[in-house]
């Protein structure tokens, strides 16, 4: 699941690989902004075939966080 979710990081919003962990966060580290984030949001759905609440997605401050939410609910 973190290796997907970081090949999406990497292919579609160009972060650079040696910054992904489990423990980046999103905005602080990765520099990721909302409209980055709603993207990215729409990709794991689609990659991962899996709805992702609007109302849960201030929830993801770090990578784990999404990697634990797409794991969760992954069906």
């Amino acid at each position: 699941m973190f290796e997907t979710l970081k090949n999406i990081l990497v292919e579609e919003l160009q972060i650079d690989a040696n910054d992904i962990t489990p423990e980046a966060e999103l905005a602080n580290d990765l520099g990721i902004n909302s409209i980055e984030l709603a993207d990215l949001v729409l990709l794991c759905e689609e990659k991962f075939n899996i709805e992702i609440e609007d109302n849960d997605i201030h929830k993801f401050v770090t990578i784990q966080d999404v990697v634990d939410y797409m794991e969760a609910h992954q069906g």
